[in-house]
């Protein structure tokens, strides 16, 4: 019998999956293509969406502050010239 407010939960990804994902996420280009695939397909698992979008965020925030380094490192280069 189903609860009007049951809430439906995704099914657990397996060990071998989530082996297999993190070995396609080691191959360059071929990770960044992944990762935007499982994080707006609509039909991969929550699981695997949320933590490609997380990864996705990370990335983002990192390139920012490498961006920022880059150009407070070599404005004080310029600077001093």
């Amino acid at each position: 019998m189903k609860y009007p407010m049951e809430e439906q939960q995704a099914p657990v990804i397996s060990v071998k999956s989530w082996m297999l994902t993190i070995f396609l996420l080691a191959i360059p280009i071929v990770n960044i293509v992944l990762l935007f695939v499982w994080a707006f397909s609509k039909s991969e698992n929550p699981t695997k969406s949320n933590y490609a979008k997380a990864s996705l965020i990370w990335a983002a925030i990192g390139i920012v502050l490498y961006i920022l380094f880059f150009v407070a490192f070599f404005g004080a280069i310029a600077s001093n010239t």
